[in-house]
């Protein structure tokens, strides 16, 4: 029997935003596997007891971004990771969009803005501001060109804790066309979902943001899949995955760009694609038993 433990994080009094963590740990337990959900950042928890460790839901580890990293530096000499440590730490920093972009994949146009150096911010255009490392719409907001003056304060407040900025044009397109999320999982397309726009224009960057408004069911388009599997392949070291999320949007084109590709901890929206459980169940036990 494989012990298998999805990694999550602690909501302390509030429920947890992880509505698919529970469903998914009954379902590997019915098929048989010894499966818990545990807290990354739990002290008691000891990794190296289990056969493989999924990463679910650590969806405060943008806060704790040095800390997180060390975790899983050290879960993996302990015990088997998923995805693989050295992907985790890649994808944590959202500078591998410019390295997709080198590659050839069409890619929303992302400058970085480290701290010391000067914002350089758009006067013509509409962009979006955000840091590097962050989650759910975190840190994240959308000006024009008249609210320069706000968003460069808000380059300033991530500049001084550390954290390097990236500004992209506001492709419009995603207020009509909305944001495309495409999930993988063993290797294969699980499942796809659209959403609106997360960032409506006025809202402030430390606001809360609903994350995945309107979520619906969504069948991709060749083009979207083309460009999905495009990114994947551009991962370095071309690894086994065992879960991926691409986040699409339209360019000035149409034709879809990625926004992010998601390796981390992405939300597989289970609870709006019920069908797809088994099959993360079955790949999650087919990596388990391949790695004991």
């Amino acid at each position: 029997m494989p012990r298998i433990a999805l990694a999550t994080y602690d909501p302390g009094a509030r429920p947890s935003k992880d509505r698919d963590l529970p469903v998914l740990v009954e379902a590997l337990r019915a098929a048989g596997a010894d499966a818990v959900a545990a807290p990354w950042d739990d002290p008691d928890v000891d990794w190296a007891g289990f056969d493989l460790v999924v990463v679910r839901s650590t969806w405060d580890y943008s806060w704790r971004a040095a800390e997180f990293s060390a975790w899983v530096h050290k879960c993996g000499t302990l015990t088997r990771v998923a995805n693989p440590p050295e992907v985790i730490r890649w994808n944590a920093d959202k500078r591998y969009l410019g390295e997709l972009a080198a590659a050839g994949v069409p890619t929303v146009p992302t400058r970085y803005v480290a701290p010391g150096e000067a914002a350089g911010l758009p006067r013509d255009h509409e962009y979006v501001v955000k840091p590097v490392s962050g989650a759910g719409a975190r840190f994240a907001a959308r000006y024009t060109p008249g609210e320069h003056e706000t968003a460069a304060a808000h380059v300033a407040r991530m500049h001084d804790e550390g954290l390097t900025a990236m500004v992209q044009p506001y492709l419009a397109d995603i207020d009509v066309t909305g944001e495309r999320a495409l999930q993988f999982f063993g290797g294969r397309l699980l499942h796809a979902s659209r959403k609106r726009a997360v960032l409506a224009p006025g809202t402030a960057y430390d606001a809360e943001k609903v994350a995945h408004p309107d979520l619906q069911v969504w069948q991709p388009a060749e083009a979207e899949l083309a460009v999905a599997e495009r990114a994947l392949a551009a991962v370095p070291g071309a690894p086994e995955l065992l879960y991926a999320r691409v986040d699409l949007v339209d360019g000035p084109d149409g034709r879809p760009v990625v926004m992010e590709l998601e390796l981390v901890e992405p939300n597989l929206f289970l609870f709006l694609h019920p069908g797809s459980v088994p099959r993360v169940a079955e790949a999650i036990l087919t990596e388990a038993g391949r790695r004991t």
